[in-house]
């Protein structure tokens, strides 16, 4: 080396010291502000870093703080930094929070985006190489589901048997795998009647065709382009020095291929989430990716955060007491310096109705301040349902009482499709001139009445003056309307016609006065009681229409939950006498919602929760079976076992103050009780942060009932429950004399000529119900107004004296 490349390097040095110097000197505030664990991710910042970022222990925050502190150190410039989130929402509140810690508007960052959105600039850059042009169009599920429909035709496949989203679904979790067609492994390959990879590369050939995408290929082209053109992935290896991703727990096979191969030469990437809080398997997430994170990345720096900013020390204890059951995970414990606060509270009902009446109560009374604590917003206060079918009894219950309320990641239970549609054929079956819900009903499921047979049923209707119902009568008596929608329109009509004879019994004469009834005048007739309960009749009629076997039939994700959410609906029935008293009840209550503004309290699925919080928590329907879901165990075993537990986690960490878990000892299931054992992640709560609550009478439980008792010791034998501390503890608590099991008077013979043991006025008690006074009599029959199940008729033999209560 010459003596002025010596001096050139001395002098290039001695600057580099003095920048250096120069950017320590620099003011940093948003490191000031961080716990010791955020810091030392946050500057941590060359070579691999997972951020094991806990349930409300601000990792959002470092991970802010980290893009500032690579821009303010001069280790990178925007350009060469990558982001990755996972929606819009967390990218936008991402890019703000850097502006707002330096001080400065926040330019030329354009690699900050989601998966999707920072993989299109790529692809619309590099399209040729995968047989697109720049160009190239994004298809939305619709067009999608048309081409896959145009696909099937072409392969002689019954479209009935084998449905288009079906097929559409099984595509989308190949590419989520980062499949090609011809990666698919053969243990796959009998997918969709062994035709699944044939078809998938049709579709593929066809996109390319049409230049355009699906989403899944947005990210499936970049990693077959990184994996199959060296120059490509080493051009943005340089580029993106430091990578960031946010919720790693969260991805799927293909995003952790294209995170691996653009960190594969610097290994300059930090991950921050959490595995404790992966929820998402059922939509491709792998746990394992945030799992093996170190063997993937050898020399990783793995940054705990474990202080919690939410919650309080008690619903940290009780979230961090059921997640010990997983084997599947890194392991950490949450500390917070809160104050104590309340216990986590549990409490089991007789059933979901009481459930819902009770909660209910509570919501009003934290507004109101009355329990002991600070009065709460209805804003302050979340319900949140394993499952959507779950939140009907709660709006039922809410609209009755007039308690505002919001549903969150979906509509109303009331306003969704599925039972709309339901709603709209029950409207139909007791008002058959009710045309709009003919128009709704009339091609779904598919008749083969396309816009032509509909509007000749329309013309035929207008043109004799007659409802729709009559006018397509006349349509299939005439022969308006020919081929295979004739067949469908007319076994329409007939069951219209069968469902709606069912809700009234055969015509009765009843006598007028006392004249003879040999003269034809002196007698009327009128129908009697229907032969077949209306909770019956909404089940043939959902039946018998197909409409049922639709959903079944359909292989959406979806598909499940709307089953479940019929279901839930026939229950719904029975608390009513007919079809016409549910529709009115219904219709009232919708038209008497309130509106826009004000406080609510939110209803929401526990996935929908997932990064929400608030001050009071009330998880209900915590019982095997439904949490943890039984389907979820039978389709993936332990591995579904731990995401339920990982749901139940996040669930208990959404609350601030209070948190509240309750179950409900029997539900009804197709209008059969059926008992309930509590959760099994109940029994994993530590004792010491649980606050079991005693309610009123049978409330509380009710295994007091002989039927229930045997079943629930049959079933706890089984599940190897039966010692558990919990059992005990509920057992304990909840002890009540053995009663009939309830049942509704309207199934029941009523005997006339009974005499009762009660008199007007006489306080009673039911199982289910509670306490009420008899309000009249009938024979065996009693009518009682409850104080908390509002009027019902009961049989005598179902109720006991008020005084006879064992407690």
């Amino acid at each position: 080396m010459s003596s002025h490349d010596e001096m050139d390097a001395f002098e290039g040095a001695a600057a580099a010291s003095l920048s250096s110097r120069a950017m320590a000197a620099r003011p940093m505030p948003y490191l000031d502000d961080l716990n010791p664990a955020q810091r030392a991710a946050v500057e941590a910042l060359d070579g691999p870093v997972l951020m094991l970022a806990g349930a409300g222990t601000g990792k959002t925050k470092a991970l802010t703080a980290r893009i500032v502190h690579l821009l303010a150190s001069g280790k990178a410039r925007p350009n060469e930094i990558l982001a990755v989130t996972f929606t819009n929402k967390a990218a936008r509140e991402m890019k703000n929070r850097v502006g707002r810690m330096l001080g400065e508007a926040v330019e030329g960052m354009p690699w900050l985006g989601t998966f999707h959105a920072i993989c299109v600039k790529l692809l619309r850059r590099h399209a040729e190489l995968v047989g697109l042009k720049s160009n190239f169009t994004i298809l939305d599920t619709d067009d999608q589901l048309r081409l896959l429909k145009q696909l099937i035709a072409a392969n002689n496949i019954d479209e009935k048997r084998w449905p288009a989203r079906q097929l559409s679904g099984i595509i989308d979790n190949w590419k989520n795998r980062a499949w090609t067609p011809e990666k698919v492994p053969a243990a796959e390959a009998s997918a969709f009647n062994n035709r699944g990879t044939e078809l998938y590369d049709q579709y593929q050939t066809r996109l390319r065709e049409l230049n355009a995408t699906d989403f899944g290929d947005l990210l499936l082209h970049m990693v077959t382009i990184f994996q199959t053109h060296e120059d490509v992935l080493a051009q943005y290896q340089r580029w993106f020095r430091y990578i960031l991703v946010d919720e790693y727990q969260d991805t799927n096979v293909a995003q952790y291929l294209w995170l691996r191969l653009l960190a594969g030469a610097h290994h300059n990437i930090c991950c921050v989430g959490d595995d404790d809080q992966s929820i998402y398997g059922w939509r491709g997430a792998e746990v394992g990716n945030i799992l093996r994170f170190e063997k993937d990345f050898p020399g990783a720096k793995v940054v705990r955060l474990e202080q919690n900013y939410r919650s309080t020390p008690h619903i940290l204890a009780a979230a961090s007491g059921v997640i010990r059951g997983n084997k599947g995970r890194l392991g950490k414990e949450l500390w917070t310096e809160a104050e104590e606060g309340e216990k986590v509270r549990l409490i089991g009902h007789w059933d979901g109705e009481e459930e819902a009446r009770w909660i209910g109560e509570e919501v009003e009374a934290m507004q109101k301040g009355t329990r002991g604590l600070r009065p709460l917003s209805l804003d302050d206060m979340a319900i949140l349902v394993r499952a959507s079918h779950q939140m009907r009894a709660f709006e039922d219950r809410f609209l009755t009482i007039g308690l505002p309320y919001r549903v969150i990641g979906g509509p109303r239970f009331y306003e969704r499709l599925e039972i709309r549609d339901a709603m709209a054929y029950f409207r139909l079956v007791v008002s058959p001139d009710d045309d709009l819900a003919f128009e709704r009903i009339v091609n779904t499921p598919k008749r083969g009445l396309g816009d032509k047979a509909q509007q000749t049923i329309q013309r035929v209707a207008r043109d004799n003056g007659v409802s729709l119902v009559d006018g397509a009568r006349l349509c299939v008596d005439e022969g308006h309307i020919g081929g295979k929608g004739a067949g469908q329109l007319r076994a329409l009509v007939e069951g219209l016609d069968r469902w709606n004879a069912f809700t009234r019994g055969p015509l009765r004469r009843i006598n007028v006065g006392d004249e003879l009834l040999d003269d034809g005048a002196a007698e009327t007739f009128e129908y009697g009681p229907p032969e077949m309960s209306h909770v019956e009749l909404a089940e043939i009629i959902l039946d018998e229409s197909g409409y049922t076997a639709m959903w079944q039939n359909d292989k959406t994700p979806e598909a499940p939950g709307r089953l479940e959410n019929l279901k839930e609906l026939v229950k719904a029935l029975e608390s009513f006498e007919n079809l016409q008293g549910f529709l009115e009840h219904v219709a009232l209550i919708m038209d008497n919602e309130q509106g826009e503004d004000g406080e609510k309290v939110s209803i929401m699925t526990l996935h929908a929760a997932k990064g929400l919080e608030f001050p009071a928590v009330f998880l209900p329907g915590w019982e095997d079976g439904l949490f943890p879901s039984q389907r979820s165990m039978d389709e993936a075993g332990l591995k579904g076992l731990e995401e339920e537990r990982r749901l139940a986690y996040v669930g208990i960490t959404r609350a601030e103050e209070i948190c509240t878990i309750t179950f409900a000892g029997n539900r009804r299931v197709y209008g059969q009780w059926q008992s309930a054992l509590p959760s099994r992640f109940i029994d994993e709560l530590p004792e010491e942060h649980v606050d079991v609550l005693t309610p009123p009478g049978l409330y509380g439980g009710g295994y007091g009932a002989a039927g229930m008792q045997s079943q629930i010791h049959e079933k706890a034998a089984r599940a190897d429950v039966y010692n558990s501390p919990g059992w005990k503890r509920m057992q304990s608590r909840q002890q009540a004399r053995p009663m009939a099991q309830p049942q509704e008077v309207r199934n029941q013979v009523i005997d006339s000529t009974a005499i009762s043991a009660y008199t007007v006025g006489d306080r009673v008690f039911h199982q289910k119900f509670g306490y009420g006074a008899i309000t009249g009599i009938e024979g065996d029959k009693l009518d009682i107004a409850f104080e908390k199940a509002g009027q019902k008729k009961v049989v005598a033999k179902f109720v006991m004296g008020a005084d006879d209560v064992p407690f």
